[in-house]
């Protein structure tokens, strides 16, 4: 499925994060993974929820990005479908673009992050994510929300979009009542639009409570 990401962390806080959208319904529930002083992971293409769900379980043991990742595809018959990048709590990163998943396809391995793409419009859409990354500073949260809106501006997905999603853990001055940012559309005309609309309001809500 087509789809574009990015998993980041924060160097200065710890936090750890994903961001996707795509042009299927409820991308939230199958491509993002994250857990605090672990990791995050964003699975797509042909996604096997697994490279999620396994992937942290190798990282909470100690095992290193891009092991971990070689050790999930070998065990994989359908590896070139698939599309997985990886980030861990030491800023450690790893991916893997699979020959058969859609172009353009590819991604970008960067300064605690990792963008990736496959049937979007051009590398235009990884690179304008990475900038708006690099370019910005705050917390992780907003850093990748504006990356997400980056990738839409630059085209995002050649089919449209229909669903996003954000996860960050770990992030310093969330109230005990909200420990995790983990917010979801999951069927919209304007997903990324609809994200931030949610974000703002979400926000706004949590400070509150700080």
């Amino acid at each position: 499925m087509a789809t574009f990401s990015m998993v980041a962390r924060c160097s200065r806080t710890g936090a750890l994060g994903v961001c996707v959208s795509t042009a299927v319904p409820a991308v939230g529930g199958v491509v993002p993974h994250a857990e605090a002083g672990v990791g995050a992971i964003a699975t797509q293409g042909y996604t096997e929820v697994q490279y999620g769900l396994k992937g942290l379980e190798l990282l909470r043991r100690g095992v290193p990005p891009q092991k971990a990742l070689e050790r999930m595809l070998k065990a994989d018959p359908k590896r070139e479908t698939r599309q997985v990048i990886i980030i861990d709590e030491l800023g450690r990163k790893a991916a893997h673009t699979g020959k058969e998943t859609y172009g353009w396809r590819g991604h970008i391995i960067g300064e605690d992050y990792v963008a990736a793409g496959n049937l979007i419009v051009s590398e235009k859409v990884l690179e304008a994510m990475a900038e708006a990354f690099e370019d910005s500073k705050g917390p992780l949260s907003d850093r990748l929300m504006l990356a997400l809106e980056a990738g839409e501006r630059a085209g995002g997905d050649r089919r449209g979009g229909v669903s996003a999603a954000l996860i960050v853990v770990g992030e310093r001055n969330l109230p005990e009542v909200r420990p995790i940012i983990s917010l979801r559309v999951d069927l919209h005309r304007e997903p990324v639009r609809e994200l931030r609309r949610i974000y703002d309001a979400y926000m706004k809500w949590l400070g509150m409570w700080r």
